[in-house]
């Protein structure tokens, strides 16, 4: 005779690697630094001044492309750098460009009018939270114990062949 019984099905949730994790938090905040560019392009104006050769108070010039090329370029390689750099390289990579990332971040809202202050805030806002997912992720990576090195060691090693 079979017993039948209602068992919930949990989910398997296995730990994700720091790196996956850190990968999609650049991968999350580059779609959204894009769009929030692209939404700019609604404002009353930004389209003219483009056409006019101005972007924000900046002639447009190959200089100011290629800083704005720079600027949305380091978060992309960011996504790859999680992924394949070692873990130490990571670690450091991801704190300080996630670092200097907050404060050009917010100087997006400079010069902006009380009219668009919840449009930056929350794009800011949620940019922040997302770099600083980031920092947090890289600053408590899980570190493994050194295992010592010379005659202890080989003890360690005949007690677990054991």
């Amino acid at each position: 005779m079979t017993i039948r019984t209602n068992t919930p099905h949990l989910l398997d949730n296995p730990p994700i690697p720091v790196q996956a994790k850190l990968a999609a938090a650049w991968t999350s905040f580059m779609f959204l630094y894009i769009y929030v560019d692209f939404f700019n392009l609604y404002k009353p104006g930004v389209v003219d001044g483009i056409l006019n050769g101005l972007v924000w108070r900046f002639d447009v010039s190959s200089t100011l492309l290629t800083i704005m090329l720079a600027s949305v370029a380091i978060p992309a390689l960011m996504v790859v750098l999680s992924i394949t750099l070692p873990a130490r390289a990571n670690r450091a990579a991801n704190l300080v460009v996630a670092s200097l990332y907050i404060p050009y971040s917010v100087f997006n809202a400079a010069g902006a009018t009380w009219e668009w202050a919840f449009f930056y805030g929350l794009s800011i806002g949620i940019e922040v939270m997302l770099l600083a997912f980031i920092l947090r992720s890289a600053w408590t990576w899980p570190r493994t114990p050194a295992v010592p090195a010379g005659s202890a060691t080989t003890d360690l090693r005949q007690d677990l062949r054991q």
